[in-house]
């Protein structure tokens, strides 16, 4: 028996697996791209441009979703049409247009730190793939030590700056890692709708922690699957460690139904 909130779940893992395949097969379809951020980086072929363009639409990733494809749109005129390229041989005037970038509280100052920490990697090191995969050993079971090597990565770079530091975030911190974690699902996981791109091979999809936001962490406890809706890192982990016993090779595909379920039932 578990005790969530006010409520008492008796069920077993079998039933909330049935569930959850019922929610992922409504809400995992090829149109929940266009209303999501994800369709941004679906304008690009190039691994590299996807993964860059990705990766910066993962990290403005809060506030409404029309707004974050909003500002991921300025940064791809930023970027002009072009992330990887413009990564590795931008111009200083260049680098001046994106000082008038603003999402919230990441602003243009924000964004040069990144454009330059990135083109140390792909310079210098291997990308944004190498930057994640070097945190991982044979025994990881999560990407959690992924996750940390990349903050620390850059806090050590000559490239960071104290502010920008608080848009990575890191497990060590205690914090969820809400974006980073959806980001390395859209970059990990192998999708047979064609939604995640699945073109990072170096990390396991059974490796990946479910993204916790409102209405995953909000569904997660409805169901039984949390104990709290607390949205730290342990509350990731035990999300993830539940959805591991519903498909261990793909545990974060029920992100789709938790979310999908949790925005339709709120709208």
């Amino acid at each position: 028996m578990l005790v969530v909130g006010n409520s008492l779940y008796l069920r077993g893992i079998m039933s909330i697996k049935s569930e959850l395949d019922y929610y992922y097969n409504l809400y995992h379809r090829p149109d929940f791209i266009a209303k999501d951020p994800i369709l941004l980086p679906h304008r690009f072929s190039k691994k590299e441009d996807i993964e860059i363009i990705g990766f910066f639409v993962a990290l403005i990733a809060w506030g409404q979703r029309v707004s974050i494809i909003k500002s991921g749109e300025r940064l791809i005129e930023l970027f002009h049409q072009s992330p990887h390229d413009f990564i590795v041989n931008h111009s200083d005037k260049d680098l001046k247009s994106c000082l008038t970038f603003v999402h919230r509280t990441f602003n243009g100052n924000d964004l040069l730190s990144l454009i330059a920490y990135l083109k140390y990697l792909y310079t210098e090191k291997k990308g944004l793939e190498g930057a994640f995969a070097e945190g991982l050993t044979k025994s990881s079971k999560t990407v959690e030590s992924a996750l940390i090597r990349f903050r620390e990565g850059f806090e050590k770079s000559e490239f960071a700056l104290q502010r920008t530091l608080k848009h990575i975030a890191s497990p060590a911190k205690g914090s969820a890692c809400k974006r980073l974690n959806m980001y390395l699902r859209w970059m990990v996981r192998q999708d047979d709708k064609g939604i995640d791109f699945g073109i990072w091979k170096s990390i396991s999809p059974a490796q990946l922690i479910c993204p916790l936001d409102v209405h995953v962490l909000n569904q997660a406890a409805a169901l039984g699957l949390i104990k709290e809706g607390k949205g730290d890192w342990k509350t990731a982990l035990e999300l993830s460690h539940q959805l591991r016993k519903c498909d261990p090779k793909d545990p974060v595909k029920y992100d789709f139904a938790l979310f999908g379920k949790g925005v339709n039932e709120s709208s």
